[in-house]
């Protein structure tokens, strides 16, 4: 049998930095809030949790939103890239990676307004507990966003100024050197779920009214010239990860003091639109996933996001990822083989089984003698 889920995908085909990966199932970023140190510096966690995807069969694998200057960070056990330190310590990650046949890629981020909070599970290293915003003499720090506008339950963000935005600019390309030197064999940007640079393409959270506000054109500015920098610092593959969805309706708006704003949410066709303009500028693929901006009710079931990719390649003409509760081999293997994205990604999947792509070639006959592709030499044995 000939799985399309299982075929290899090459990027950036006859170009510096072409890569071609495995197959098409693919993990996604995954936070770990496991730095116990707070210095940005993956751990031994990093290395296995994301080495066992390797071993276990993925296409590529994408370690978590990596933040790009220590006030990025989602919460303070963040990893970073912001220094050689952290460029060592990730560089095992990616050498064990590539002993497996996988390919490593990194998630570049700033958080934003959405910095700054406690782990998921709400304690610090430090002794410290709670939720939301990380208060200074625990550890936290001010956070920044396109506009002075809080995320529901957080503490209250200060809008970058010009010189903030052409140095954090600087800083995703700086990023994006430092993991190249790391071993990272694709960077992608991280314009979703709410950070940093989705603040500024949303009109939700973008208010300003200066060369990166008000329309369209304008508040994709700053994400375009970090793709524009971040493609002429490196060669490598870019992707970004879009979310094409605030998922607001008239209800929340109204619930918002916003019915009469003229305000929408961002949407999948203005990501389509910001997706072609972004390919145009140096990036590769888009990883397409929904909301985080605002805490709106959200429709899942499997899948369901799906749509949202679709309509990002298909109106965008660009390559796509596809995501959302996608957990069953014919589920992923129909998303690829009817062109409805170019590869998909999986997150949670994936941590209840490290070895889901040998689980789902097996499934889809994607087989040599009887051993899925992708199996490491030391396991065959378990399928003889």
């Amino acid at each position: 049998m000939t799985s399309a889920l299982f075929s290899p995908l090459t990027l950036r085909p006859s170009l510096p930095g072409e890569l071609t990966l495995r197959n098409r199932l693919w993990v996604s970023p995954l936070c770990q809030y496991t730095v116990t140190e707070q210095d940005g510096v993956p751990t031994d966690w990093h290395l296995v949790h994301l080495g066992s995807f390797a071993r276990g069969g993925a296409g590529l694998v994408v370690a978590e939103a990596t933040a790009v200057v220590p006030e990025g960070r989602i919460s303070p056990h963040d990893t970073g890239i912001w220094n050689d330190a952290q460029v060592a310590a990730w560089r095992r990650v990616t050498d064990f990676i590539h002993t497996q046949g996988a390919a490593a890629g990194i998630q570049l981020a700033h958080a934003g307004r959405k910095a700054s909070v406690y782990p998921e599970w709400g304690a610090m290293s430090n002794g410290a507990s709670g939720s939301g915003t990380v208060p200074a003499e625990l550890g936290g720090w001010q956070t920044v966003s396109a506009s002075a506008i809080a995320f529901e339950g957080y503490a209250e963000p200060v809008a970058l100024d010009a010189q903030g935005i052409h140095d954090l600019v600087a800083a995703f390309a700086d990023a994006a050197r430092r993991s190249v030197e790391a071993g990272f064999d694709l960077v992608e940007i991280h314009a979703a779920h709410g950070y940093l640079l989705h603040q500024f393409l949303s009109p939700l959270s973008n208010r300003r009214d200066d060369e990166w506000g008000g329309s369209l054109e304008n508040r994709a500015r700053l994400l375009l010239d970090i793709v524009r920098a971040v493609r002429a610092a490196v060669d490598v593959p870019i992707l970004v990860r879009f979310s094409a969805s605030d998922w607001v309706d008239d209800d929340w708006l109204a619930a918002h003091d916003l019915a009469d704003s003229g305000l929408a949410g961002w949407n999948e066709h203005d990501t389509a639109i910001v997706a072609s303009w972004a390919q145009d500028a140096g990036a590769d693929l888009f990883d397409i996933s929904s909301g985080g901006l605002v805490r709106a009710r959200i429709e899942v079931g499997p899948g369901y996001q799906v749509p949202f990719a679709e309509t990002v390649g298909r109106e965008g003409d660009v390559l796509v990822n596809a995501v959302g509760l996608i957990t069953e081999p014919a589920q992923a293997e129909e998303i690829v083989a009817s062109g409805r994205a170019d590869a998909v990604m999986m997150g949670r999947e994936f941590m209840r089984d490290p070895h889901a792509a040998l689980r789902f070639a097996r499934a889809l006959g994607a087989e040599v003698d009887g051993v899925p592709v992708g199996t490491p030499p030391q396991y065959r044995r378990a399928y003889r």
